[in-house]
């Protein structure tokens, strides 16, 4: 029996960081691989199953590729399992991640780097920007939450919290549509634990420091995680207001720079928060893994403590209404964040091109943010080399 239970565990291990080190293309693509994996060539649950646990993962905070494996590693090794799968899921990311990060402060300064940067940066607006059409697709689902979504995109761009513009315009948006839906009041109370963790952590937002230490750097990260909903996109909302504007810890420049550099790593777009900890905190390998620590461990606690309540919280009207406001809610924050980095982005003809083009190969084409990436730099390198 022993023998068997580690033999579960070192397949859960091998499978969670082969799809960690291959895991490009985001959250829709890590599902997919996962599903070939673990239902298709393992058999580990069925199909049906493994849908239930696709839906619910979206009604928790954190990335939900990462929760899926830590889902997956609870289902196949219990608890042991459920650490194994969602560290080898993250490990090979924030590695790399903190690898380019080395890179980024000893060669950055360089022509070359700064050449395929000049291009990079507009096309990181085109992948947010295909990102921000995807989710907009998903998210807007009727005139209320159409209304809802742009309101918080105008309040974000009075430089308004974002943090509470998202909880905020979730819990308003879930009393609208729950009084336009049904009169209904069952399960009201479960919202609460969701909301109130969110509320907990702005609440203790006051304790951080106007200095990049490691516990103010942590607990940024930890509140972040703690209140990210739908997309690992939306971090990048949260980084510009309060890393940029607040803290002023980064500038839209790094900002553009260091979610460039994570489009090139596979594995949870958040693994850009070791970018970052690094950078903030001067290259110290502690500030990595403070900032990259933090941001997933609440996506750990959420699995282990919701994973009996899953599929009562599923179920329940009240949530289900929390999350549509709440996605929409994070789509409008996106949108600021977006007009906000192409305002000081392109400033020039060729920024523009390269944005446009790249725009149109994202959104109708739907060529892969990699690529995207890639081609920016080099049409980058390109133009400054000819003098354009």
């Amino acid at each position: 029996m022993e023998n068997k239970k580690r033999g579960r565990l070192r397949e859960v291990a091998a499978l969670f960081f082969k799809l960690g080190v291959i895991g490009f293309g985001g959250p829709a693509a890590h599902i997919a691989l996962m599903e070939d994996e673990v239902v298709e060539k393992r058999a580990w649950l069925s199909r049906e199953r493994f849908l239930d646990l696709v839906g619910v993962t979206s009604i928790i905070p954190g990335p939900n590729s990462t929760e899926m494996a830590i889902h997956l590693g609870f289902l196949r090794g219990g608890w042991p399992g459920l650490l194994l799968a969602g560290l080898c899921f993250i490990f090979p990311a924030v590695t790399l991640t903190t690898i380019l990060a080395w890179a980024y402060m000893t060669y950055g300064a360089i022509p070359e780097v700064a050449d395929l940067l000049y291009g990079i940066k507009p096309a990181v607006l085109a992948v947010i920007l295909g990102a921000l059409w995807r989710l907009g697709q998903k998210a807007v689902k009727g005139w209320r939450l159409s209304f809802l979504g742009l309101a918080v995109m105008l309040v974000a761009l009075t430089q308004f919290s974002g943090v509470l513009a998202l909880i905020g315009g979730g819990i308003i948006g879930m009393f609208w549509l729950r009084m336009t839906r049904s009169r209904d009041r069952e399960h009201a109370a479960i919202i609460a634990p969701i909301a109130g963790t969110g509320f907990t952590i702005l609440a203790s937002q006051g304790a951080v420091s106007a200095g990049p230490t490691l516990w103010a750097l942590g607990l940024f990260f930890l509140k972040i995680g703690a209140i990210l909903y739908g997309s690992g996109y939306l971090l990048i909302a949260f980084l510009e207001e309060e890393l940029v504007l607040g803290y002023a810890w980064l500038t839209q420049e790094q900002l553009l720079e260091a979610i460039a550099i994570g489009q090139f790593t596979p594995g949870p777009v958040l693994s850009t928060a070791a970018f970052i900890g690094y950078l903030v905190t001067g290259g110290k390998l502690s500030g990595a893994l403070v900032a990259a620590g933090a941001i997933f461990l609440p996506s750990f606690v959420f699995v282990a403590a919701l994973n009996p309540l899953l599929p009562r919280l599923r179920e329940s009207e009240w949530v289900a209404s929390f999350l549509d406001a709440v996605n929409v809610c994070a789509v409008g924050l996106m949108a600021a964040v977006t007009i906000e980095l192409g305002y000081l982005t392109l400033d020039s003809i060729p920024k523009m091109a390269i944005a446009g083009i790249a725009s149109i190969l994202i959104l109708w084409r739907g060529i892969g943010a990699v690529w995207l990436v890639v081609g920016g730099a080099v049409a980058g390198w390109i133009i400054l080399a000819a003098g354009l």
